[in-house]
């Protein structure tokens, strides 16, 4: 039981690490400096895939939090 959770939880760690890493950085930087800015079509899509790793996110997070009790509980 507690191999099974470690693996659930080592893989919820590793799903909130990758789309954590993947999300857009919220600052512009010195890309708007020469030019670097994007479309209005392709800020849509930005935003779209945003909120799909934000959702992802909350949802691994909210994984590990509950694995993580479990862990201690059963261990």
């Amino acid at each position: 039981m507690e191999t099974v959770l470690g693996i659930l939880l080592v893989i919820a760690a590793l799903v909130m690490i990758i789309a954590i890493l993947m999300q857009q950085s919220r600052q512009q930087g010195l890309g708007s400096i020469g030019g670097g800015a994007e479309t209005f079509f392709g800020k849509a899509k930005a935003r779209g895939m945003d909120a799909r790793l934000a959702l992802i996110t909350k949802i691994s997070a909210t994984a590990f939090i509950i694995l993580s009790l479990i862990m201690v509980i059963v261990g």
